[in-house]
């Protein structure tokens, strides 16, 4: 069952780039930050084909699918502001969006603050629905924005180069993504989190 929405989804991605270059880059990923889940570990590293075979710039295609995240995170923000928790409690059923993942992402923007944001960029699920709280606890639209681009970037940055270093065999980890997810997410925060170590240290010398 998962393997059939996986090859189905990973067609609709294939067509929707193929036919709309760039901006079928971006819409994938719009798609997938506005609570629809469209998973990024397929569109991504065909991204990354597209690349491989010079079809895309690689600064480009990372630019587009990291706008697209801000775009679609920033429909969900408002979707929480305008709506709050009993609009999505309504009508959150036809995106998908389950009460369970809904509580889940709220628990952690709760607990942990606005930085969740950031983090949740990198991390399976989460990523998808982190900005409903956001928007539902009202933070400033600006730092959602900020915190959105830079979760995004690294985890853009990264799938695309995955998918090019892959070339014609982009999808042969496709079965494999969602198990792969968060020790990707781990090891991009833990990358950014020695770069941040590193920068401390020298600035204390």
């Amino acid at each position: 069952m998962l393997e059939q929405l996986l090859t189905t989804l990973g067609e609709f991605v294939v067509e929707l780039i193929s036919s709309l270059g760039y901006f079928g880059v971006f819409l994938a990923m719009a798609i997938e930050s506005a609570c629809i889940p469209l998973p990024s570990e397929i569109i991504l590293p065909f991204t990354g084909y597209m690349v491989y075979i010079g079809h895309f710039d690689f600064w480009t295609a990372t630019l587009a699918a990291t706008l697209g995240n801000l775009f679609g995170g920033l429909v969900a923000y408002y979707v929480g502001v305008r709506g709050g928790r009993p609009f999505i409690q309504r009508y959150g059923h036809y995106f998908f969006i389950k009460e369970k993942e809904l509580q889940w992402t709220e628990r952690l923007f709760s607990r942990h603050g606005e930085i969740t944001v950031l983090v949740g960029r990198l991390l399976p699920v989460i990523r998808t629905f982190i900005s409903l709280p956001a928007g539902i606890a009202k933070m400033s639209a600006v730092k959602m924005a900020i915190y959105t681009v830079l979760g995004a970037l690294p985890w853009c940055m990264f799938l695309i180069i995955v998918g090019e270093k892959l070339g014609a065999n982009w999808n042969s980890l496709k079965p494999l993504f969602h198990r792969l997810d968060l020790v990707i997410g781990v090891l991009i925060l833990a990358g950014i989190g020695y770069f941040f170590f590193k920068r401390k240290g020298r600035k204390r010398r």
